[in-house]
């Protein structure tokens, strides 16, 4: 049986874009969460159109980072996600990384088959989970599988799919500010206020354990979005039209915030400098 760091579940979900050619130090801490040497990782491309290249990139750099072993699980059909071989080998894994992509691809493949329950038992016993782009937006309840872009939330700009439920009660986007999102993520959670909309920059991830506490690393930011006493027009708009949204609590957090997403608030922040790390106490809610 596989050996596991730690038995916290720990989610690691990066916005897309990620380095993989020079110090690689986003995957280079994943794979540290997952085991470092010992570890066992299984790549899923299935997201990609270049599945195949996708797949040898992600093995060449957990193998050079020092990975003890790197597995590539690929359905191309629901019917291939009920493969036994494939299902072994999440169920061996230390670590699983989904590619980006095409987000309904993952969705079509992955949630309520017998390999998406596999990574939920991977999850659940310590191994870590993590993808970039699609593979990020699929591990929470509900994603953006398309929409358009642009910084105005409009009615309609957004079509949502069911992801893997590994993260309750979030909805994930990615390429955040590269693509300019505020305003699609932001037409998904006006309406549905008990949900937290969570936007990743490019090269960033939010390493979630417990499902509840996150810390950011990485060049960029993670934007969380909380509508919960927000006014809105979003039931009545017509198709297309810019959403009213008022009062909105929006959270900008870059390398070495902390923060609760039960609580839906700053815990603490280490200021990133080049010789000198600051530690600042978040304030209480």
């Amino acid at each position: 049986m596989p050996r596991y760091p730690t038995t916290t579940p720990t989610l690691f979900v990066i916005g897309g874009a990620e380095d993989r050619v020079g110090k690689a130090s986003l995957l280079r801490h994943f794979l540290k969460l997952a085991g470092g040497r010992r570890a066992a990782i299984v790549v899923v491309p299935t997201a990609s159109s270049f599945r195949e290249e996708v797949a040898a990139s992600y093995t060449e750099v957990f193998t050079r980072l020092g990975a003890r072993e790197v597995t590539v699980v690929d359905p191309e059909t629901r019917d291939e996600a009920h493969d036994t071989r494939l299902v072994d080998a999440v169920d061996a894994a230390t670590g699983v990384f989904m590619s980006g992509g095409s987000q309904l691809r993952l969705s079509q493949l992955l949630p309520g088959t017998p390999l998406g329950d596999a990574i939920h038992r991977a999850h659940d016993r310590g191994a870590v989970i993590g993808g970039t782009s699609a593979g990020a937006s699929i591990v929470s309840d509900f994603m953006i599988s398309m929409g358009d872009e642009g910084v105005t939330p409009r009615q309609r700009a957004s079509q949502v799919s069911a992801g893997l439920g590994l993260l309750r009660g979030v909805v994930v986007d990615q390429h955040f500010d590269q693509r300019a999102r505020y305003g699609r993520l932001m037409s998904v959670i006006a309406p549905s206020p008990h949900l937290l909309g969570v936007g990743i920059d490019e090269d960033t991830a939010m390493v979630v354990s417990d499902g509840r506490t996150f810390e950011v690393r990485g060049s960029g930011a993670v934007f969380v979005l909380d509508c919960r006493r927000a006014v809105t027009d979003a039931a009545d708009a017509r198709a297309g039209a810019p959403v009213l949204v008022s009062g909105a609590t929006v959270h900008t957090l870059p390398a070495g915030a902390t923060f609760d997403l039960a609580e839906r608030r700053l815990t603490g922040f280490v200021e990133q400098h080049p010789d000198l790390l600051v530690s600042v106490a978040a304030a209480k809610a």
